[in-house]
C-alpha cells in the first residue's frame, strides 16, 4: 500500500477521533467507512427520487385531459 500525507484542520482531527470505534482504528480505516456510506446514501437517495420522478411522469403521461384536448 502507498501512503501520501494530507493535511487537516485540527477541528476534522478531532471528529475524525471523535467517531473512532475502537482505539486503534485508524483514519485510513473511518475515512474509507465514511465514504462507502457517502456513496450507499447517494445512491438510495439517486433511487428514491427516480422513483418520484416515475411516478410524476406517469401522473403527467397517463391522464384523460390531455388526450381529450387531442380529439378537438
Amino acid at each position: 500500500m502507498s501512503a501520501t500525507t494530507i493535511q487537516l484542520d485540527k477541528k476534522v482531527v478531532n471528529s475524525l477521533k471523535a467517531v473512532k470505534e475502537h482505539p486503534r482504528q485508524t483514519y485510513n480505516e473511518i475515512i474509507i467507512k465514511m465514504i462507502k456510506n457517502f456513496k450507499n446514501t447517494k445512491n438510495q437517495y439517486d433511487e428514491f427520487l427516480h422513483k418520484i420522478q416515475q411516478e410524476k411522469m406517469k401522473e403527467l403521461w397517463d391522464n384523460n385531459d390531455d388526450e381529450a384536448g387531442e380529439h378537438v
